[in-house]
């Protein structure tokens, strides 16, 4: 039972690696695909209660103990994140059986799927930087062969500007945390936030924490380092923009939180200060990307840019409120970017465009896909009771706890335009003069919508039931206010 924490990485390692033998059969690459995902939230969701009941759960590969063996932690917020990406891999996958051409399918896209998982739930598990590094590579590599599958011109020119951006930013990390290395002596996350509480965080630490903010924030794409997400995320099929709005962005976000909160938490008015600012432009800057688009696509990817701004605002802040809003936040972003970029998908399947001009009236003919559209799109945009809501909430009243009045309204004003974008989308796609569609999808609307449709009940469900959650989040905070919790469980100290 103590390798619990494992079992959402082996299950679709050794399925990418099953489904490599039999590369042209797609039936049975769906099947097993769909099955592997499943069993993958089964194991995540006990996981969350083994943590909830048991505590921080680690796993030390080999004979070695922490801080010298690679160090495998679950707390609430590692175990939450894996179980939201499981979540939402499974009724992306369930929406790529429909949507993407057999062909597209035939070429690895399944494999390179389960090793994506295999990457993210990794870099969320881990407890040691490097491997914090060598899970990022693996999700990138897969990322890769995602967004260069379908052969089309814009896609291997875009795949080209995000390959080198990754290869900068994961070359960027490894010196990093080598240079960490040199002066701390230690991989393991608990032993480095040991020894940097022991010397106080001297200059030299906060010059790396701003290095891993160049690093993660190329990832994540904070301001200034954004310029590469709009063009390359606009050119893979709806599915794997699924995939890589809900989750990849996401990633970077989770290494800033969880460096910020073990490593660096003990000079915030330097470091934290800069992480502020940087999201409070990232934020501006996403909104009026947002603002300026009439595409459906880059209407939602500005928005994810947006998102990110709003979470790490959160983290800068460093209070309980603003980290309990900030993972609350965290979770409801990744799930309902998911739904919406699936539901926008079946926009573009019915008009064979993802331009705004070329849509309208679509409440007509698609009433169920209108009002599930409209309803995700409040709950982004954080109008209560619906998910977006608690999150933002929090995380403003984190930014007034603090004594800062800047932050909290720029986040309260920024909910207003981001309303008023995706319901730009709502008004000129649904409403208006009806026209008439000839999509390649149109025929496949109800079985694109079903796995839409559950997502987006599932982040209503998160919303209304915010009572039931809130304790997994408080629990999931507690290292991030306290790192001792997290130290004492991996180092196995009384």
């Amino acid at each position: 039972m103590i390798n619990l924490p494992l079992l959402p990485l082996l299950i679709p390692l050794i399925t990418g690696v099953i489904l490599m033998l039999f590369p042209n059969r797609l039936r049975l690459q769906r099947t097993f695909s769909l099955i592997s995902t499943f069993l993958t939230i089964v194991a995540a969701v006990y996981l969350v209660y083994r943590v909830r009941q048991d505590g921080i759960l680690t796993v030390t590969l080999g004979s070695w103990p922490a801080p010298f063996g690679i160090t495998l932690v679950s707390d609430m917020l590692s175990a939450l994140l894996v179980l939201t990406t499981s979540l939402l891999v499974f009724f992306v996958v369930w929406y790529s059986i429909y949507y993407l051409s057999d062909l597209h399918q035939r070429f690895y896209y399944y494999i390179a799927v389960q090793f994506l998982v295999v990457g993210v739930n990794g870099a969320f598990t881990t407890g040691d930087i490097f491997n914090m590094f060598v899970f990022f590579e693996v999700f990138l590599i897969s990322s890769y062969v995602l967004i260069v599958l379908g052969g089309k011109p814009a896609q291997l020119r875009e795949s080209l500007k995000y390959l080198l951006i990754n290869v900068i930013s994961s070359a960027l990390f490894v010196m990093t945390v080598a240079f960490l290395y040199g002066i701390i002596g230690s991989l393991s996350m608990a032993d480095i936030s040991q020894k940097i509480t022991d010397i106080n965080q001297p200059g030299i630490l906060s010059v790396i924490a701003v290095l891993f903010l160049i690093v993660f924030g190329l990832k994540g794409a904070i301001f200034p380092l954004y310029f590469w997400l709009p063009g390359s995320y606009q050119v893979p099929p709806t599915p794997v923009l699924a995939l890589f709005g809900a989750l990849l962005t996401k990633v970077g976000v989770y290494g800033i939180l969880r460096t910020y909160s073990l490593f660096f938490s003990h000079q915030q008015e330097f470091t934290h200060q800069i992480l502020g600012w940087l999201a409070l432009a990232t934020i501006v800057i996403g909104v009026i990307g947002a603002l300026a688009t009439r595409d459906v696509k880059q209407i939602l990817i500005y928005n994810i840019i947006v998102a990110v701004g709003v979470i790490l605002y959160g983290v800068s802040v460093m209070t309980r409120q603003s980290l309990e809003g900030a993972v609350f936040y965290l979770i409801h972003d990744m799930l309902i970017k998911a739904a919406l970029f699936l539901l926008i998908g079946v926009m573009i399947g019915i008009a064979g465009s993802s331009r705004l001009k070329d849509m309208g009236g679509m409440i007509k003919d698609y009433p169920l896909l209108g009002w599930t559209y409209f309803i995700a799109a409040l709950s982004l945009a954080g109008i209560p009771p619906l998910s977006g809501f608690i999150g933002k909430l929090l995380i403003v009243r984190g930014g007034f706890e603090a004594g800062d009045l800047v932050g909290p309204f720029i986040v309260l004003i920024s909910s207003l335009l981001v309303l008023y974008s995706v319901m730009q989308i709502f008004i000129r796609g649904f409403w208006g003069t009806p026209k008439t569609y000839s999509g390649p999808k149109r025929h496949l609307m109800k079985q694109l919508l079903a796995p839409a449709l559950v997502l987006v009940a599932i982040t209503v469900l998160y919303g209304v039931g915010t009572e039931a959650v809130r304790p997994f989040i408080a629990q999931a905070v507690d290292p991030l206010v306290d790192p001792s919790i997290y130290i004492q469980a991996v180092l196995k100290e009384d």
